[in-house]
């Protein structure tokens, strides 16, 4: 069995019977919004008992939905909670749990960047996908490290994406972060940052160190500076990368993971010369990589992120050229055809990844990522449906904008009305805002309804 289809766990798997995670709350916000907004204007029109009961009811009701909408996994398998997700689920019959065999992608994203100093605060948001099944957990809760740390390394590295893969092997707890990099001696960053382009300079005129004792600093200093990256502490994973650099300067991995720290710097600054340094680190990488066909994939998937389109495909087709070809630099090259358009050599890479595919759940999502692509060469009807429903929810997140914004507006004219007994104001400030809210509520419907993707059989039966 190839070896990118174990995980690389090292030694973080969590024995637990559940683990729960609160559901963003962002969706009973808006309901709460909405509700309340809507009792304002009963009590506007003079229904004060019926409004002031409708709002207790909401403001007991919302609430207590949304802290018993839950993510769980029992140690099997990952459920949602809560009365709207169980009914739903009841109504159109559809699961509301998936196995942990049948988890098809795992695919985190960065939803949020605070930015304190130097430092960055990040919330990362992770979906688990199978069986048509979407469960989404969001980072800022107490639980989310421990869910993290449960289940990603009970699946294959072909199932998660590149910075799945970092919070597996590399999230930690803030605070022990920052006392092991107190232990290194690790200036805080308000002292670093003044002087990190010279730093930087700095490792680059160091010779290689072979004893061991520097070698196992240098291990140390490395897995010190993951932790301190995917935990935001920017200034700080830099040092501890540019140290391990000095004392092992040809290591290719310690020079992607460098890379890939001073891209997240460099992006979040806007600072461009930093950007253009990661760059830089990131070919002195791929010269260096050797054979290592897991290296160049990630090295590939990195320009990828960087928008080097074809040093990307060049790295994915080094990678197979030296190591053979592997499930991720496969589809490496899937991603690089469709952002090219070339519909073709997205389905001849997805069909050599099925063969590829070590699990039945990725399998089955690289057959469906086959079936809708096809689709899309084959039946001309069936694009011009898919790319009407795309440029729709385009259209429809710029009308979502724009209608929240005009409601927004309508408050202050609302306010002034009341106020000035201006009651042909506050009239018309209440009719905007109710039909922006109106506007705005459907809209989001309406975009959750087109998220998904026509089903292949719609077309043929409509023909039919």
């Amino acid at each position: 069995m190839p070896e990118e289809s174990f995980p690389k766990s090292r030694g973080r798997v969590r024995s637990t019977s559940s683990i729960s995670v609160r559901v963003n709350p962002v969706n009973y916000l808006i309901a709460l919004l909405l509700a309340s907004f809507f009792g304002a204007f009963l009590i506007y029109l003079g229904f004060q008992i019926s409004a002031y009961i409708f709002l207790l009811f909401v403001w007991v009701l919302v609430p207590f939905l949304a802290l018993t909408d839950k993510v769980v996994f029992d140690g099997r398998r990952i459920r949602r909670t809560g009365f709207l997700p169980g009914a739903w689920a009841r109504l159109t019959s559809t699961r509301d749990r998936i196995k942990l065999v049948d988890i098809e992608q795992v695919q985190t994203s960065l939803v949020r960047t605070i930015k304190r100093g130097g430092n960055l605060t990040f919330m990362y948001r992770t979906s688990f996908v199978g069986k048509g099944k979407v469960f989404a957990i969001q980072s800022g809760h107490r639980n989310y490290r421990k869910f993290v740390d449960s289940v990603l390394p009970k699946l294959s590295n072909a199932t998660l994406d590149h910075r799945s893969i970092d919070l597996r092997d590399h999230l930690n707890d803030r605070f022990e972060v920052r006392r092991r990099a107190t232990a290194f001696e690790i200036p805080s960053t308000e002292v670093l940052e003044s002087g990190l382009l010279t730093s930087l300079s700095k490792g680059r005129r160091s010779e290689r160190v072979s004893d061991i004792a520097a070698a196992t600093k240098a291990t140390e200093l490395h897995t010190l500076a993951n932790q301190l990256r995917v935990t935001g502490l920017l200034p700080q994973a830099i040092e501890a990368f540019r140290r391990a650099t000095v004392l092992t300067p040809g290591n290719a991995r310690l020079l992607f993971d460098f890379a890939t720290c001073l891209r997240s710097y460099g992006a979040s600054h806007r600072d461009l010369t930093v950007e253009r340094r990661a760059l830089a680190m990131m070919r002195l990488a791929e010269r260096r990589a050797g054979d290592d066909g897991d290296l160049l994939t990630d090295i590939g998937e990195g320009y990828f992120q960087f928008g080097e389109w074809r040093r990307a495909g060049s790295t994915f087709r080094k990678a197979i050229e030296r190591a053979g070809q592997r499930f991720r630099s496969v589809i490496g090259l899937a991603e690089l055809a469709l952002h090219e358009g070339k519909i073709a050599h997205v389905i001849h890479n997805f069909s050599v990844a099925r063969e590829l595919a070590e699990t039945p759940a990725t399998r089955r999502w690289t057959s469906n990522e086959i079936d809708y692509f096809s689709k899309l060469n084959s039946d001309e009807e069936y694009m011009e449906l898919e790319i009407s429903r795309m440029n729709l929810l385009d259209t429809l997140a710029l009308i979502r904008g724009s209608a929240l914004r005009i409601a927004m507006v309508g408050f202050p004219v609302i306010v002034i009305g009341i106020l000035f007994e201006e009651h042909l104001i506050a009239n018309i400030g209440w009719a905007v805002s109710l039909i922006s809210f109106g506007i705005w509520g459907s809209v989001i419907l309406l975009s959750r309804m087109l998220s998904a993707r026509i089903p292949h059989d719609l077309v043929e039966n409509d023909r039919q």
